[in-house]
């Protein structure tokens, strides 16, 4: 079972500090800023850790920052953990997103211009880049905009090509990725940041929060392992190593042998 990270340890890595200090509109729109490349006349609301409910089917979706300047909408998130999926769940959550607007009476042709941010700790597509910015174009004319107004970005704080980016948005990665100020810093956004993380460390109503959903976290993924371990022995004891593999690599599969053998 993972230790839980002390709170006074926390960096803008974490998610729960990331949306907590992201609550402050006066480091949030700045960051969306220089993260955009764009100037962002106000901010109407910020919300953290939004929830989007579609009743059709019963699902929702969490948003870590949810904030919406009255013309576009923008999603912020904080991804330590590398998945392949995560382009699916970027697509996943701008449908949630349009469907929360139109559920609100919005038409169509309404829809907000939308960012959807992933804020890595890893390189997604392999090119050392520190910015990955899609819209969606037409294949046969690539100068063709589909004109949507969806835009996905999706930063890696470990980039290695900085051709694409300012110096100063490079020192804010650097100082995501690391909770320290650059030497020699010329962002006044990092210094703010830096502050913001220092009282929030000291935030003790932040702190009981914290632990209190990290224990729980960890109560659930203890019972996770406890279940898995119990399907893999029931599968080695019938000597079923087909099943086996299968379970390892889909993981809807392996919810199916969960109730299937009522664990």
């Amino acid at each position: 079972m993972t230790a839980i990270q002390k709170y006074e340890e926390l960096g803008f890595t974490n998610d729960f500090m990331f949306s907590r200090i992201m609550q402050d509109q006066k480091i949030c729109k700045p960051f969306l800023e220089m993260i955009l490349d764009i100037k962002i006349d106000h901010i109407e609301y910020l919300e953290s850790q939004k929830t989007i409910d579609l009743k059709v089917d019963a699902k929702s979706v969490r948003l870590d920052i949810f904030v919406d300047d009255g013309k576009t909408v923008y999603n912020c998130e904080m991804q330590t953990s590398f998945f392949k999926n995560i382009p699916k769940r970027s697509r996943y959550y701008q449908g949630f997103i349009d469907m929360d607007l139109i559920e609100k009476g919005a038409d169509y042709s309404k829809l907000k211009k939308s960012f959807v941010i992933f804020i890595c700790t890893f390189d997604l597509f392999g090119k050392n880049g520190y910015i990955y910015t899609f819209e969606n174009r037409c294949v046969e004319y690539p100068d063709l905009r589909l004109g949507d107004d969806a835009i996905k970005v999706f930063v890696n704080v470990n980039g290695k090509d900085d051709s694409h980016i300012s110096s100063e948005l490079k020192e804010l990665l650097t100082y995501i990725r690391t909770s320290k100020i650059p030497d020699k810093c010329v962002n006044p956004l990092i210094n703010n940041m830096d502050e913001a993380l220092r009282k929030a460390r000291s935030n003790e109503e932040w702190r009981k929060e914290y632990m209190m959903l990290e224990t729980m976290r960890s109560d659930y993924t203890q019972k996770g392992e406890e279940r898995y371990n119990k399907l893999v022995k029931i599968l080695l004891d019938k000597n079923d190593y087909t099943t086996l593999k299968k379970v390892t690599v889909d993981s809807d599969f392996r919810q199916k042998m969960f109730e299937h053998y009522g664990l």
